[in-house]
């Protein structure tokens, strides 16, 4: 049996040194507070679940929200450049000072603390899982109403670390009209079921193409299961995202706060009225 680290986030053993669910907890920057943190998960990659991040941060905080965003994909960080944020960051006595975007949203991502934004983060899961708890509780976040995570792909280290040693109140599950969808979708909800984390619903992207002539809309990638995939998993969907090159050039642009179209913008409130 390999020597206890006494890291209990990242290893499943029955040993003397488990704690309880609640002591895995990591402390919040002392200087700061976070009302209500949502998690936005894809059981795969390529869902456009970064843009989904973006695109819910800002419509909470044109509610008038103070929002933040934890870059939790510490290997494919792109959240940065969807606000066209670069570093690196400074620091102070209370902790990291986090990326500000022209219309106050706080962000922290590795790509910030690089000195180039291309360079490859070549870590073990242990040190990626624990640089994502280090953001939480290193970061000077002030005074936040919402903190989304844009967290990465899959169930492996970095999921199950923010589900264990971050307060989350809940998740949002992003997807795409794929044939494996059901399986990808039901891989995501059955680990948040596992891990006692609330499924506040499901957003489907890449839903269809609108024709700018004709206004008739086009399956491009099939017709949706989203409502299916929801019925079996007793959840409820909050949004089918269209495919649009203008949200898409926003976001290359670092501009994502100035696009005008935000299709998420009831999901925003139905978020707030559940949560507060």
């Amino acid at each position: 049996m390999a020597e206890c680290n006494h890291d209990c986030a990242n290893c499943s053993a029955n040993c003397s040194s488990r704690t309880s669910p609640q002591d895995l907890i990591a402390p919040l920057n002392p200087c700061s507070s976070v009302k209500h943190v949502i998690a936005v998960v894809s059981g795969k990659g390529g869902v456009g679940k970064s843009m989904v991040t973006s695109s819910l941060a800002t419509a909470m905080a044109r509610l008038g929200k103070k929002v933040g965003i934890l870059d939790a994909d510490i290997t494919g960080p792109s959240i940065p450049k969807a606000f066209g944020l670069t570093g690196p960051l400074m620091g102070c006595e209370a902790g990291i000072i986090p990326g500000e975007t022209p219309k106050g949203m706080k962000v922290m991502s590795l790509n910030l603390l690089t000195e180039n934004d291309t360079d490859p983060v070549v870590w073990r899961g242990p040190v990626i899982a624990g640089c994502v708890k280090q953001f939480w509780s290193d970061t000077y976040w002030g005074d936040l109403d919402y903190m989304f995570i844009d967290m990465p792909p899959g169930t492996g280290d970095v999921p199950l670390t923010v589900f264990q040693s971050i307060p989350v109140d809940g998740i949002v599950v992003v997807t795409s009209p794929q044939d494996l969808v059901s399986m990808i979708v039901t891989k995501a909800l059955k680990m948040a079921q596992l891990m006692n984390i609330p499924v506040l619903g499901l957003v489907e992207n890449f839903s269809y193409f609108q024709c700018p002539d004709c206004g008739k809309r086009h399956h491009i990638y099939g017709e949706s299961k989203i409502a299916e995939v929801a019925a079996e998993n007793k959840v409820i969907v909050l949004a089918q995202l269209p495919i649009d090159p203008s949200l898409a050039a926003s976001c290359d642009a670092g501009k994502m706060e100035e696009h005008e179209a935000n299709y998420l913008a009831e999901t925003a409130l139905y978020l707030e009225g559940q949560l507060g």
